[in-house]
């Protein structure tokens, strides 16, 4: 019996307890690098050079992965819709229902995909790395804050990188989904667009921005996070990389599914 319970006492503290532990560091992190973000900008203390830097970087790290995962994704998309499409005789929605799924889950998704893949294992290494090299301790012994100087620009650059990924993915999925659709399956380019038009609405493309936003700003949180808080040397900083695409897939995810079930209820789709 004994035994029984050391070893769901320690299974607590190894698992369950520690992933609270960790959930409660990110959201206190996330809030105060955030607050330390505008707080830096009214006061014209925010280092813009590191924020150049970082979307830059961020861009360069993220932007050809994101073109060879969109032209697929529209491809796919398209596919799938006319195949269903033609079974069921509404081949002249295939516009609508090709473009509202791109705008509304594949290039959220895809974004999400490429910003915990690429951007955040590549700021959770670099925070990483510092860290292992006590550069974070002597920062904050020489009186720097690494909330202002290091996670205050890498949250504002993965916001701003995500939402513009986002745009692209937009427009290259629609343009591929558009192109397939008249060259490969035989469509009329008057009937795509028009039937896109009329179920489109802005709103759509405004969710999918903010959503790319939110994305942009949890994987920063969490990468930076991990990366603050790696221990065990050169191996500790790959375990952590690996940590934080995951936990930070599986957070996308879930707040995308999150936020499209409250768009749905609050904004139901349009009976045209």
């Amino acid at each position: 019996m004994s035994d029984t319970v050391d070893w769901a006492k320690g299974y607590w503290e190894d698992h369950p307890k520690r992933s609270l532990e960790t959930f409660g560091r990110q959201i206190t992190m996330g809030f105060a690098a955030v607050a330390e973000l505008f707080i830096a900008i009214f006061r014209r203390r925010f280092p813009y050079k590191e924020f150049i830097k970082q979307c830059a970087f961020m861009s360069s790290v993220a932007a050809a992965p994101t073109l060879l995962v969109a032209i697929p994704i529209g491809v796919i998309v398209s596919i799938q819709v006319g195949a269903v499409a033609g079974q069921v005789g509404a081949t002249s929605f295939i516009g609508a229902a090709n473009g509202l799924g791109i705008i509304q889950q594949g290039a959220p998704l895809v974004t999400s995909l490429m910003i915990a893949g690429a951007v955040g294992s590549a700021i959770c290494a670099d925070l990483g790395s510092r860290t292992i090299r006590e550069e974070i301790d002597a920062m904050r012994v020489m009186g720097v804050d690494p909330l202002r100087r290091l996670v205050a620009p890498r949250l504002g650059a993965a916001m701003l990188v995500s939402v513009l990924l986002c745009g692209f993915v937009v427009f290259v999925g629609f343009l591929t989904g558009y192109i397939f659709n008249i060259f490969a399956q035989g469509g009329t380019p008057g009937s795509y667009i028009g039937t896109f038009s009329s179920f489109a609405v802005t709103v759509d493309l405004l969710v999918a921005l903010v959503k790319s936003l939110i994305f942009g700003l949890l994987a920063a949180i969490i990468a930076c996070d991990t990366g603050l808080n790696t221990r065990g040397g050169p191996g500790g900083v790959a375990n952590s990389v690996n940590s934080a695409v995951v936990s930070s897939a599986i957070m996308l995810f879930g707040v995308n599914l999150l936020i499209t079930q409250i768009y749905n209820v609050l904004l139901p789709p349009q009976v045209v």
